[in-house]
């Protein structure tokens, strides 16, 4: 069954729920061939039943232990534009498409997203913009995103404390 994932982290973030879950969004996404659509909703007051989403099978939840075994499954991810929700579904391999929020003061959000981007890991668009989003995206032109060389820090690290 193919699946999107739609995560907001440990926040509230209702914008993103409610437009992923939109019936012009959810139309979409089924038209692409999406069959499943996973929420992780957060802090959030909104969660969307079962069958809210038009031909869209929906499971919502708040938190989990651990989301990687929903990232692993996804065939699509988007996501607030948390660092760690990034990284995590970027060093999954999943395809990702980070949502900004908008309505941040001083939005390091916005540079992170612009930055992988910009390198072709991920697409990025606002709430505002999802549907539209949606519609263009080619997930194909998304190039791979090679873990750190943790090799390299320790080597330098030696190096700096005189053990090599």
């Amino acid at each position: 069954m193919k699946t999107v994932f739609v995560t907001v982290g440990t926040t509230s973030f209702d914008e993103l729920i409610e437009s992923v879950t939109s019936q012009e969004a959810t139309q979409i996404l089924s038209d692409l061939g999406y069959e499943k659509l996973v929420l992780q909703v957060g802090r959030g007051s909104v969660v969307p039943g079962s069958d809210s989403c038009g031909g869209l099978f929906v499971d919502a939840f708040r938190f989990k232990d651990s989301i990687a075994g929903d990232i692993r499954d996804a065939d699509l991810v988007i996501s607030h534009a948390g660092a760690g929700s990034c990284l995590e579904s970027l060093g999954a391999g999943r395809p990702l498409l980070v949502v900004v929020n908008d309505r941040l003061m001083d939005n390091h959000q916005l540079e992170l997203a612009k930055q992988l981007h910009a390198d072709s890991h991920l697409l990025y668009c606002t709430c505002s913009t999802l549907t539209q989003t949606l519609k263009e995206m080619d997930l194909s032109v998304l190039a791979p995103f090679l873990p750190g060389r943790t090799q390299n820090f320790a080597n330098f690290m030696d190096q700096a404390v005189g053990l090599r």
